[in-house]
């Protein structure tokens, strides 16, 4: 399908001037690539306002990397630039960027727990012998119930009693202690925003930019040490930069450290919600278009020799079911989002969400953080928005006209010039024009959530 409507807003007057939202959900490395070009897809086919015209831009992990240059004013095209090392204004965003190996935890922990372990021994030595007198008494009990009836569980309290004897405050140190807290550091993400933001005279205050441009961005983040969502913007920066923001917003658990700014310590935003609608609405949005890459695929088991089924997901191996589980939890969390706005009597404006397609088998085969696959990632987020507007010009048309926009719906709308020498490095299995028609060929009706439908549920 890869789109559903949200229309609250058809029975009433169009706004005089209506506020025109952009939510951008996260997608790792090649989410955020395949976000590039669906956002240049989009771009082609809207006349009266281009996507780096709108008002408000709300933007999560790899999403505020996105939704910052928008609020610049930096087209998707220019981003495009960016990733290909072509970009006149913009330096280029390398894989060291994103792969910055977590140094100073990678040293500073297998040392900290060699000298826990070094001292843990001794010491133990030491209060073994201090208690030693008083330990024969101090067992008798449990070792009398454990000869008496051998079992695990008399085994395990005799154990924790000699430990408690021995020394009931000191603990060996933990093998878990030597992983540390994320394999990289996302602070190169900030300096190279930072620097570039400086290099184009570009606003890094959340208050200065609004000032200069006339467009609310806000970036959203999650606190790990309360787990509370933590939203920046022009009313409330929570005293971060743009750049620093963008640097909590996309600390994605476990690939990156933690970012720790200001004495917090900050986690991927899409850890407490995938897409932040609300965001958007509660600052005036009329008009919100949601842009999710990441959805669940619709994988069908085919049978198999001597009647047995093949094609399991579960087949692929552990990253496969990660990659499915991890895809089902972002889009279930937003579909409930949208359920709520179904029923909000405060709300009268329209959602639009474009989504990637759930048979869409060769982006859900991409390794969400395989930066040297985004040219064809954004190769693919073309394609797939491009026959998405098509399929649904119908509905589409309507929804956006009512906000000042209009739906361009040539079919001579072509993917965008890439660089071919790269992308031919980086793609396995180059998209041919045929299979990707095939891929997202229309044929299904588009979800449209209505006031109505809300009741019949």
């Amino acid at each position: 399908m890869g789109l559903t409507l949200i229309q609250r807003g058809a029975n009433r007057r169009p706004p005089r001037k209506p506020k025109i939202a952009l939510v951008l959900a996260g997608g790792a490395v090649s989410g955020g690539a395949f976000k590039v070009g669906g956002l240049v897809a989009l771009n082609e086919f809207l006349v009266g306002r281009k996507v780096h015209e709108f008002d408000i831009y709300v933007g999560l992990s790899a999403g505020a990397f996105l939704a910052a240059p928008l609020a610049w004013g930096v087209p998707p095209q220019e981003m495009i630039h960016v990733l290909e090392g072509t970009s006149e204004r913009f330096t280029q965003l390398r894989p060291i960027d994103f792969y910055s190996p977590n140094v100073r935890e990678f040293v500073s922990r297998p040392a900290a727990f060699s000298f826990r372990l070094a001292s843990y021994l001794p010491g133990l030595l030491l209060d073994l012998l201090s208690v030693l007198p008083e330990l024969p008494s101090a067992l008798a009990p449990v070792v009398r119930q454990f000869l008496q009836r051998p079992s695990y569980t008399h085994l395990e309290k005799l154990l924790m009693r000699l430990g408690q004897e021995i020394s009931p405050k000191r603990e060996l140190p933990s093998l878990s202690a030597l992983l540390p807290s994320g394999v990289f550091d996302n602070s190169p993400l900030e300096r190279w925003f930072r620097e570039n933001m400086e290099a184009n005279e570009i606003p890094n205050d959340f208050g200065d930019l609004y000032r200069e441009t006339g467009r609310k961005l806000y970036i959203v983040s999650t606190n790990l040490d309360t787990a509370e969502r933590v939203v920046f913007g022009p009313q409330d920066d929570h005293g971060l930069r743009v750049s620093e923001a963008v640097q909590a917003s996309s600390a994605l658990p476990g690939f990156f450290r933690p970012a720790r700014i200001g004495g917090v310590d900050y986690v991927d935003g899409g850890v407490r919600r995938t897409a932040n609608i609300d965001v958007a609405i509660e600052n005036g949005a009329d008009l919100v278009i949601c842009y999710n890459p990441f959805r669940p695929f619709l994988n069908i088991v085919q049978p198999g020799a001597h009647g047995r089924p093949t094609g399991y997901l579960a087949d692929g191996g552990m990253l496969r079911v990660f990659n499915q589980s991890f895809r089902t939890l972002l889009h279930s969390r937003l579909a409930l989002g949208l359920q709520v706005y179904l029923r909000d009597e405060r709300f009268s404006g329209d959602i639009i969400v474009i989504e990637a397609r759930e048979t869409d088998q060769k982006f859900f085969g991409v390794n969400p953080l395989a930066f040297w696959r985004r040219a064809e990632a954004v190769r693919h987020g073309f394609e797939s928005v491009r026959r998405t507007l098509l399929d649904h010009a119908e509905v589409l048309s309507p929804v956006l006209e009512r906000y000042g926009l209009e739906l361009q719906t040539g079919e001579e709308i072509r993917t965008p010039e890439f660089d071919e020498e790269l992308e031919s490095q980086q793609a396995e299995e180059p998209i041919a024009e045929g299979e990707a028609e095939h891929e997202t060929e229309s044929g299904e009706n588009t979800p449209i959530l209505t006031r109505r439908a809300a009741q019949r549920a």
